[in-house]
C-alpha cells in the first residue's frame, strides 16, 4: 500500500476540493485530513489530505 501527503496552505473548501478532486482522478483513495490549528485562531492554518493507493500486479505503484 502506498500513502500521499498532500499539504494545503491555504485551507477553504475550494482548495479542499481541487486537492481531493485531483488525486482521486489520479487513481488514490481519500484516507483522512489533519488540520494544524494555531492557538489565536479558530481557523486551520494548514491542512494536509491524506491518500491511498493499493495498487495492483499489472501497477504495483498503484499510479
Amino acid at each position: 500500500m502506498l500513502y500521499k501527503v498532500v499539504e494545503v496552505a491555504v485551507v477553504t473548501d475550494e482548495e479542499l476540493e481541487k486537492a481531493i478532486n485531483e488525486w482521486v482522478e489520479q487513481g488514490w483513495t481519500l484516507d483522512t485530513i489533519q488540520f494544524a490549528m494555531r492557538e489565536s485562531s479558530k481557523r486551520p492554518s494548514m491542512a494536509f489530505v491524506l491518500f491511498v493507493n493499493k495498487g495492483d500486479e499489472d501497477n504495483p505503484k498503484g499510479v
